[in-house]
């Protein structure tokens, strides 16, 4: 096995329905249930009317834009995104939400393109077309090479890790769960006879125990092991305390990496016990553009989280972050003004948590530990 350290790039929400979907080769039904808009053509128009024309139908790749250049010169080991949409064709809304994503599994390139090892399913949108949505979405991914996490047609198949083989033979395990507090309905829950979701019902240690006591069963040294996570709520940089003492239990536990993902913009980070816990990554790729309402977070913003960790200890070895803007449904790179916003705003709010976020000359984010 090699000795030097595993890196693993992480995002927040990829989110490749509904507008998104549309401007892709070969859009579903654009059809929504929405309370004030009923056609997901109307996300993009907004979009447009922010940032100007998008160019219709676009190929796969552009949705991740200038991402998929820093992806090539990083070459990461193992890639994990929070896809955050049904891969459906279904129109079986389901009741009682207010937004439903879903794209088309024919724009399922639009996924691939960027390589994912691990997709992490365990979220409120992965069921927003049903059970045979939740079916299809499987079905779907797996015919296109892609490898789920977090969801599956029992309880059994949805708490399975996707288990990734890196250079020198070590491997990288990805467990993905979701609360309630991220709006995944508890009757989304996977059971021995029901399709569904890796739900965690509550924050508690027992809840933690549980996780971990499955992390610990595929565990092997030289392993390292990343808990992704949809919890909390999409705006604001406050972590509640039940959150830090549950990812700090998962640590304890024998977690190297917890991922948490929700939030709409991205929240502090913490190093505990030489292990990194992302508390929210904030959006990645989504159709939000022209949406007005909570302009002070800047969610136009996004990252690339690049994780390095230490795979005989699990310890962090370091941990930089790419800037993104996005623009035109596309991702660019961001100007260095937003880089150096961004930096002061998870300087700040890290501080509580004893991190320190740099800017580097090249415009990227590195952790600096206290």
């Amino acid at each position: 096995m090699g000795t030097g350290p595993v890196t693993l790039f992480l995002c927040g929400d990829v989110m490749l329905g509904r507008g998104v979907d549309q401007i892709l080769p070969y859009p579903g039904d654009p059809a929504l249930q929405e309370r004030y808009i009923r056609d997901a053509w109307a996300y993009v128009e907004l979009a447009e009317a922010v940032n100007g024309p998008i160019p219709s139908p676009v190929d796969f790749s552009w949705p991740w834009g200038d991402a998929l250049r820093v992806l090539e010169e990083v070459a990461p080991d193992v890639r994990v995104v929070n896809l955050e949409t049904s891969v459906t064709r279904s129109d079986e809304f389901a009741a009682g939400k207010a937004v439903h994503y879903r794209m088309s599994p024919a724009n399922l390139p639009c996924l691939a393109v960027a390589q994912p090892d691990a997709c992490v399913l365990a979220n409120n949108h992965v069921m927003d077309f049903g059970h045979l949505g939740l079916e299809e979405t499987l079905d779907a991914l797996a015919g296109a090479g892609l490898r789920a996490v977090g969801a599956g047609r029992e309880a059994d198949e949805a708490r399975r890790p996707a288990i990734v083989t890196v250079e020198g033979g070590g491997r990288v395990l990805v467990f993905s769960c979701g609360t309630e507090s991220s709006g995944v309905p508890p009757e989304w829950a996977a059971a021995p006879d029901r399709a569904g979701v890796d739900f965690v019902p509550e924050l508690s240690d027992a809840a933690a125990a549980e996780v971990t006591g499955r992390v610990r069963q595929v565990k092997r040294p030289g392993d390292v092991a990343v808990v992704s996570i949809h919890w909390g709520s999409n705006w604001g940089y406050d972590v509640p305390r039940d959150q830090t003492r549950f990812a700090h239990r998962l640590v304890d536990g024998g977690a190297d990496i917890v991922h948490g993902h929700s939030s709409h913009h991205p929240r502090p980070v913490e190093v505990y016990r030489d292990r990194l816990i992302l508390y929210g990554c904030g959006d990645f790729i989504d159709d939000y553009e022209g949406i007005p309402g909570y302009e002070e977070y800047r969610d136009d913003l996004r990252l690339l989280y690049f994780v390095s960790v230490e795979p005989e200890s699990g310890r962090l070895a370091g941990l930089r972050m790419v800037p993104m803007q996005a623009r035109q449904i596309r991702l660019h790179h961001a100007s260095s003004g937003d880089s150096e916003w961004l930096q002061a705003v998870l300087d700040e709010v890290g501080r509580g948590f004893g991190s320190r976020v740099g800017l580097e000359r090249d415009g990227t984010l590195t952790l600096r530990r206290t």
